[in-house]
């Protein structure tokens, strides 16, 4: 699903994911990894690294691990190094070893990747990503899921003024606004799209959402009277309100599940049946299974049925094992479904295709 945002609502949201990508604190003891268990190193791994520009997280994670999500465990965070949870151009990482197991320790270098005894004054946003700011572009796009639940509950258009569609600077009247709201209150206008069921039970998880545009309180009443800032589309009665929250979670790092999971790929975010490499997926697992930000887990591509020649007439059909068709990093989590990137993919994926813990 496509849904193209307004030059100020993609700078509020690429600003407010620009910080949560930045966010990669990793405190001590954060992963799922067992106590006493072999923490595998990536075979290749250098024993020091300057990181460059644009190196990602994963990357990083990728060079000293066979497993990026096991990063928690061998990242030290040194509380003598100002934001010791961001990691620069010209830093150095240096893998070490501390009771025989592996650690990896930060040195902030100058940029050229000369070690600096200087406090670093660099702006925030030079600080690495834990993916690629390029690839979450489908989710800047609009991408939002709505619980049913939540769906139910919000703020609705219920008529507008002389006409049956409306656009920018058009005034609507919105049922269901809490008490109270301040005048000047800014709201996304929004459209229920696709249904997300979950094709075990048939339940519907909630609902994609289709970006409308922006509203603005303008007076009390009831119903109330807001004013449409700016459109992408038309509005039209029905259409779903909900307060402006560019919020995401202030943790961002690639990490094991704490506990078993098990799903299913429901959609694509661009509408595409083929999955790779960079795309957003949504799965029908989510906070209630576990899941949060950095959350990597494993596709495995369904099993093909095949003929068995040699079989009876009647019971030649069999059902080849699924395959491991690369991993997923999730996004962000809703209570039962999320928003994940496809980070490795080494075959073909689908919708419809199982997720498990990597």
């Amino acid at each position: 699903m496509k849904t193209r945002l307004n030059a100020g609502t993609w700078k509020a949201l690429r600003n407010a994911i620009f910080a949560t990508l930045l966010a990669i604190s990793v405190g001590a003891g954060a992963g799922s990894h067992q106590a006493g268990d072999t923490i595998e190193l990536n075979p290749d791994h250098p024993d020091r690294y300057v990181v460059v520009k644009g190196d990602t997280l994963w990357d990083i994670s990728g060079m000293f691990l066979r497993d990026p999500w096991y990063w928690p465990e061998i990242w030290y965070v040194n509380p003598q190094i100002q934001n010791p949870h961001l990691i620069y151009p010209g830093d150095v990482l240096t893998l070490v070893y501390v009771d025989g197991r592996p650690q990896l320790r930060l040195e902030r270098g100058d940029g050229d990747g000369r070690l600096s005894p200087r406090v670093r004054t660099t702006d925030l946003d030079d600080a690495i990503t834990a993916i690629p700011y390029s690839a979450i572009e489908p989710f800047l796009r609009g991408g939002a899921i709505i619980s049913k639940d939540e769906a139910d509950e919000l703020p609705y258009i219920a008529a507008l003024r002389d006409h049956l569609i409306a656009g920018a600077g058009n005034e609507i009247y919105v049922k269901d606004l809490d008490d109270g709201e301040p005048l000047g209150k800014e709201y996304t206008v929004l459209r229920l799209d696709d249904k997300l069921r979950d094709p075990e039970t048939n339940e519907v998880l909630g609902y994609e959402v289709l970006y409308i545009g922006n509203a603005q309180l303008r007076d009390h009443g009831n119903p109330d009277t807001l004013f449409l800032t700016d459109t992408d589309r038309e509005a039209r009665r029905g259409d779903k309100l909900k307060p402006v929250d560019m919020r995401l979670p202030l943790t961002f790092y690639p990490k094991a599940p704490e506990q078993e999971v098990d799903g299913t790929v429901l959609s694509v975010v661009d509408g595409i049946s083929l999955i790779g490499q960079y795309q957003m997926v949504i799965l029908n697992r989510g906070m209630s299974d576990g899941l949060d930000s950095g959350s990597v887990l494993a596709i495995w591509q369904t099993g093909k049925k095949a003929r068995d020649p040699e079989a009876r007439l009647f019971n030649r059909n069999i059902q080849l094992p699924d395959t491991f068709a690369g991993n997923v990093m999730v996004v962000k989590a809703y209570e039962d479904v999320s928003y994940a990137l496809v980070m490795e993919a080494v075959s073909e994926m689908r919708v419809g295709d199982r997720i498990a813990n990597p």
